[in-house]
């Protein structure tokens, strides 16, 4: 059997843990086609970094996990940055930048590569005409939304994945009900230490998720994703087993700092100078 080829498209970001002075790669499009690198599945990573220092880390980061920096675009401007601080392992957003990847959309020659593959990943905050041109073109792919449920066109969109209440007394039935109305074909929501949602309009499949002494939850719910998919797509799990395994990634993931293995750098002395206003807002609000 061919191995299939995976694609994952948008964002990526550094992660400043201002905590403890340290810099990890991220971001979910390039988290989940990290994590499908390492798993040892061909995939590739489509995305835009800026001409900056904070793109050079993004571009070293990706390649150290095999991931081409040739297929990442340069572009004048900045780097997405979140500036984090960490509470008990627990990430605190102090500053969330997009950079230059904010609605990305991928080259046409970059796009034949995208409509070609057997499955492809859309990042957060993706490409409202790049959602509408996979679906126009049958490609098989889905989208993490995150917490912005409804903000993007979902007729049609093969599989969606979405973040839902930690709370057991909130129901998660009505988010499920609300992204099939808006036509999704399937959709996992992720609710914490609650688990987790598979819903394919036939019937509302749940799992309980892996718990661990977390470190850092930064990237989690991205494992989640490239093993949920790997394990249903292509390994022939059933969608609890499916489930299971990526809660086990998940967990696994909150175990080390960043969103995958990675020898985190120390921040350099530029990046604060250079958010020093959204540091000084964030801390003394």
């Amino acid at each position: 059997m061919t191995p299939p080829n995976l694609v994952a498209v948008g964002d990526n970001c550094l992660d400043a843990y201002l905590t403890n002075g340290l810099l990890t790669v991220g971001g979910n499009a390039l988290n989940v086609a990290a994590q499908w690198r390492r798993n040892g599945w061909a995939a590739r990573y489509f995305g835009a970094v800026g001409n900056d220092p904070e793109g050079e880390a993004v571009l070293s980061g990706l390649a150290g996990v095999g991931l081409s920096p040739d297929d990442v675009e340069r572009r004048p401007g900045d780097t997405a940055v979140t500036l984090l601080r960490d509470e008990s392992g627990d990430r605190k957003f102090l500053h969330e930048s997009f950079g230059v990847g904010e609605n990305f959309m991928p080259t046409p020659e970059h796009y034949a590569v995208v409509a070609a593959a057997d499955w492809v990943h859309l990042g957060t905050n993706a490409n409202k005409n790049l959602v509408r041109r996979l679906v126009a073109d049958d490609v098989p792919f889905s989208i993490d939304v995150s917490t912005a449920h409804l903000a993007l066109p979902l007729e049609d969109v093969p599989l969606l994945f979405a973040s839902g209440p930690d709370e057991v007394d909130q129901p998660v039935e009505p988010l499920l009900t609300a992204l099939r109305a808006a036509g999704a074909h399937r959709v996992v929501v992720t609710c914490g230490r609650r688990g987790s949602y598979f819903d394919d309009g036939q019937a509302v499949v749940h799992a309980p998720a892996t718990l661990v002494d977390v470190v850092d939850t930064c990237g989690a719910g991205d494992s989640f994703i490239a093993t949920f998919l790997t394990a249903f797509r292509f390994e022939g799990l059933r969608p609890p087993e499916a489930l299971h395994a990526a809660a086990v990634a998940a967990a696994r993931t909150c175990t080390h700092l960043g969103g995958f293995p990675q020898k985190p750098r120390p921040i350099p002395d530029w990046l604060p100078t250079k958010y020093a206003r959204f540091i000084i807002d964030a801390l003394g609000a």
